[in-house]
């Protein structure tokens, strides 16, 4: 496991400093910087609650406490579960047998794969997809990505859920949208060039559940090995730990330690992101295993490890196509890695031109989520 320390960018920084000041402009590179080198960083924002994210997971451990007959009643299939809940053994980890995928692993040194998922059956997690998008002006070509949300039932949940669940969807969403717009002018590219182009996305809260009684034994796998489909992820802090990444040069397994106290956000590079850069920026490989901990540590809560995840896509009717001058950098840059004799996880790869929403459905077909 590598001691790999993930740069921290400062919104901050971004949203005091003049556009026109050296901090201004030095912030926004080391977060271009960071997602070339790593797909990864953290992400510091002192708007942050950490009581919002405390309030949220108290919420998101009640709901998945209840009887599974309960939580059936939120799914929705027919949709591609992108909105409801999609419950433990449905999603299929995509590298257990995406060609491309396992011949990445085969590259890493062996101390450094992730846990075997070759013959992994679905994973063992359940996750709540709430969408949280500004209506397009126009007729999506695709409704079941933009369909409306589901409201959990039960007495005690249906209440509380609205208003924590936008609250902090909302903090997640504006940090990391202000991260979008510092990669874009980090790129060289207008401020607003990302943030517009994912203006009308069916952005998700997506708090991620694992049954930790059922699930908890050391080294079993609840996510297994893979990259995340939308354009960047961020997440909060959860109260256990076990998400690993591997950065794209190092080709070191690193887990993620947010520091002890302050206001972080974790952010990972998606494919929208990659397939815009032209490959340039690699969507991060991660997987989240189960790490022993004593039930003491929250006597009064629900054994449930709860990821506080949102993911931020493009709109779903925007044409996705790498933009030529990221495309000729992505080049050079993995010309100068492979001259120097560095790793580079993927091979490289042609990024055929489609609609935002077409990608999003050839993904979830990859994972069994859509027929």
């Amino acid at each position: 496991m590598s001691d790999v320390i993930l740069p921290v960018v400062d919104l901050d920084v971004f949203l005091s400093a003049s556009p026109d000041s050296e901090e201004f402009a030095k912030e926004c590179k080391k977060a271009s910087d960071a997602l070339i080198t790593f797909g990864a960083l953290l992400l510091h924002d002192s708007r942050v609650s950490e009581e919002d994210n405390s309030t949220f997971l108290d919420l998101i451990e009640d709901y998945f406490a209840q009887p599974e007959k309960l939580l059936k009643e939120d799914e929705r299939p027919e949709l591609g579960y992108q909105v409801g809940v999609t419950l433990e053994n449905t999603e299929k980890p995509k590298c257990a047998a995406d060609e491309p995928c396992l011949k990445v692993i085969a590259r890493l040194d062996p101390a450094e794969r992730p846990l075997d998922i070759t013959a992994h059956s679905p994973d063992p997690k359940c996750r709540f997809f709430w969408k949280m998008s500004e209506k397009p002006p126009y007729e999506t070509q695709y409704p079941g990505l933009n369909a409306p949300n589901v409201v959990p039932k039960a007495e005690g949940i249906r209440e509380r859920w609205t208003p924590i669940m936008e609250k902090w969807g909302s903090s997640m969403k504006t940090a990391v949208e202000g991260l979008a717009e510092m990669a874009s002018i980090g790129l060289g590219l207008s401020r607003q060039a990302f943030k517009d182009a994912g203006r009308y996305g069916p952005h998700l809260l997506a708090p991620t559940a694992s049954d930790l009684v059922k699930y908890g034994e050391k080294d079993t796998i609840l996510a297994g090995f893979h990259t995340d489909l939308n354009f960047l992820t961020i997440h909060g802090r959860s109260r256990y730990p076990g998400l690993n990444i591997w950065a794209r040069n190092t080709g070191k397994r690193i887990a993620v330690k947010f520091p002890p106290t302050g206001r972080y956000l974790l952010v990972q590079a998606g494919k929208q992101l990659e397939h815009l850069s032209g490959g340039l920026i690699k969507a991060g490989y991660h997987e989240v295993v189960a790490i022993q901990r004593r039930k003491a540590e929250n006597p009064d809560r629900p054994l449930i490890r709860i990821s506080s995840t949102f993911f931020w896509h493009l709109s779903s009717d925007y044409d996705l196509a790498p933009i030529p001058e990221l495309r000729e950098k992505a080049r050079s840059v993995r010309a100068d890695t492979i001259n120097l004799g560095k790793v580079d996880l993927d091979e490289e790869t042609t990024y055929e031109p489609m609609k935002v929403g077409q990608q999003v459905q050839n993904e979830l077909r990859h994972i069994a989520l859509m027929a």
